[in-house]
């Protein structure tokens, strides 16, 4: 049969075609088994994703609050509450009425921390008012000096845990003037 137009139906039809419904159905199909398939890899791939990104945070905020420390000329504290999954950075209280520059973040969901003991000081070399400060505050954190040394009551190590196999350790110093990232589990008293 030919149309008014000259050409057959079957060659103008050919130009016109699309997908049937049955092909776009294995196409979906098909998606979802490779879907189905790859999901359980990029699950624990974000999940480690979202353990090293808490862990460059914290990190930042560390050098953070040395830093406000030296230029304000104040001593800051890094403090943790583990039960409640909130930390934050804020001038050491009784230095200032209100510090408006203080931070709080809330960890990751399913990830904890936990904190090694500070390095015991003997009597002789703790002063009394370093003694009082570490109990008044009687909670995990890091405390910088005004000239952005880490104070001695400040834990060596700061695990953050998302699974029993995965951690990420954050460690002083060999020199003890900042902290660092670790993979490997340092040697440490922990609480």
């Amino acid at each position: 049969m030919t149309l008014p137009t000259g050409k057959p139906a079957s060659e103008r039809s050919g130009t016109l075609r699309a997908f049937t419904l049955i092909e776009l159905i294995v196409v979906m199909t098909l998606l979802l088994v490779v879907a189905g398939v790859s999901f359980p890899s990029l699950k624990n791939f974000f999940h480690g994703r979202t353990l090293d990104a808490e862990a460059r945070r914290l990190l930042s905020l560390t050098r953070y609050g040395q830093s406000r420390a030296v230029t304000e000329g104040i001593p800051m504290v890094l403090w943790f509450d583990a039960r409640e999954g909130v930390y934050g950075l804020q001038a050491q209280p009784g230095y200032l009425e209100l510090d408006r520059k203080a931070v709080e973040y809330d960890l990751a969901e399913g990830l904890e921390l936990r904190f090694s003991s500070p390095p015991a000081l003997p009597r002789s070399t703790a002063s009394p008012q370093r003694r009082a400060t570490a109990a008044a505050l009687n909670q995990p954190g890091i405390r910088f000096a005004p000239d952005g040394a880490i104070e001695d009551t400040s834990p060596e190590t700061i695990e953050i845990r998302q699974q029993p196999d995965q951690a990420i350790w954050i460690t002083q110093s060999a020199n003890r003037l900042n902290y660092e990232i670790r993979l490997v589990e340092p040697r440490s008293n922990w609480r």
